[in-house]
């Protein structure tokens, strides 16, 4: 099997590819053997057997812990950086034994600043919402900076103590209310990490004909990060994007946080692509994933679009209380498979996947977690979902 290459051109992809993958914990077990099925009979569908997936497993999590003491050995890490694209389940993170999220170390060990998050509706889901069928868009949520850098101190800490003195001995800052019981986070938020997030955003936008890109922000209050961030999206975008801008062709916007969320609900057709910084991201992704399915149809990518390294995922957790039961839903993860497709160029493999979800939960199969949604609906388990889609695709 030859490896993915990343060229002045963009990625090279032979037809024969090895793809690292990481099962995952919990109900990572169920759902990735099932995707995985899927995923080689959309290939060999599409392609009619000339192009191939070679999947090499790689460990983290719980059972990478179990057999080698580390929860995300520096060989996981390796083979995502020699393979460049890859998949992965979800991930336990070990509580009250200082790991931090293990989803979160492969995104900053890789430097995927890029979470990309799109958004559909299948019909017959269950919504909250009375038109669910407005939420087609994208969102960019940028990855390595803003709160998610991680870069705090617990109260009582000597270095929190630190921070707080220079605060207010230093910069004569006076707005910290209770300095003496005050724990500290700092928020970086860079022009060169604004830009390349702006950049594939448009470029996404552009790409898949849509027209409208919104910058997401708190600007009025954080003026200095948020803000920036703002005025750097702008600049960017007028300096390498102007010809579209003043064609029409591309159209940015900002909003702030509190107008959004009301206009993700009340008005989502008027969003094509969403970018923003890091923790406002995590927001927003939950808000339009609770409006087309929940998170168990909601997929996810991690990507650097400047050396190509990507990881795809399920957008869930663990599921710890259904493990086991072959009850779990695998479209988050089958749908990320189809947004790794898509990403290597191999777009008939990934739009045959999509169709054929689309035809299964047309036929009212479903998994139990939306399968209310249906008058008729037949509720099967995770191998027999997996089962049904493979059968659609040659329909």
């Amino acid at each position: 099997m030859a490896k993915i290459k990343m060229t002045g051109a963009g990625l090279r992809v032979p037809n024969d590819i090895t793809v690292p993958f990481i099962t995952g914990d919990g109900i990572g077990r169920e759902i990735m053997p099932v995707c995985r099925k899927v995923v080689d009979a959309a290939v060999k569908q599409a392609y009619n057997g000339n192009r191939s997936i070679d999947w090499l497993e790689v460990m983290a999590g719980e059972e990478a812990f179990k057999q080698s003491g580390a929860y995300l050995p520096d060989e996981t890490v390796a083979a995502f950086k020699e393979y460049l694209v890859g998949l992965k389940g979800p991930l336990m993170t070990p509580a009250g034994r200082g790991v931090r999220s293990l989803s979160i170390m492969l995104r900053q060990a890789l430097d995927l600043y890029a979470c990309q998050r799109p958004f559909r509706y299948f019909f017959g889901v269950t919504s909250p919402v009375k038109y669910p069928d407005r939420i087609n868009l994208c969102v960019f949520r940028e990855s390595t900076e803003d709160v998610y850098a991680g870069i705090e101190w617990p109260y009582g800490s000597e270095k929190g103590t630190k921070f707080g003195e220079f605060l207010q001995k230093e910069l004569n800052e006076e707005k910290v209310r209770f300095p003496e019981t005050s724990a500290y986070g700092v928020k970086p938020v860079s022009k060169e990490g604004t830009e390349r997030i702006i950049r594939c955003a448009i470029d996404y936008a552009l790409s898949h004909n849509r027209r409208s890109v919104t910058l997401v922000h708190n600007g009025n209050i954080m003026k200095y990060t948020e803000g920036a961030f703002v005025n750097w999206a702008y600049d960017v975008a007028e300096r390498e994007y102007g010809t579209y801008l003043s064609s029409g062709r591309l159209r940015l916007t900002g909003i702030t946080c509190d107008a959004f969320f009301q206009n993700a609900i009340l008005h989502p057709e008027e969003y094509g692509v969403i970018v923003t910084s890091n923790l406002n991201g995590d927001y927003i992704s939950d808000v339009f994933a609770a409006q087309v399915g929940g998170v168990g149809m909601s997929p996810g990518g991690n990507i650097n679009y400047e050396t190509g390294h990507a990881i795809f995922e399920a957008t869930h957790g663990v599921a710890s209380d259904i493990v086991g039961r072959n009850v779990a839903n695998p479209s988050s993860l089958i749908l990320a498979a189809s947004m790794m497709l898509e990403y290597l160029g191999w777009k008939e493999a990934a739009d045959l996947i999509v169709t054929a979800i689309e035809r299964t939960l047309r036929q009212g199969i479903t998994t139990a977690d939306i399968a209310d949604s249906y008058k008729h609906s037949s509720c099967v388990g995770t191998r027999e979902f997996g089962e049904a889609v493979v059968k659609m695709m040659s329909i």
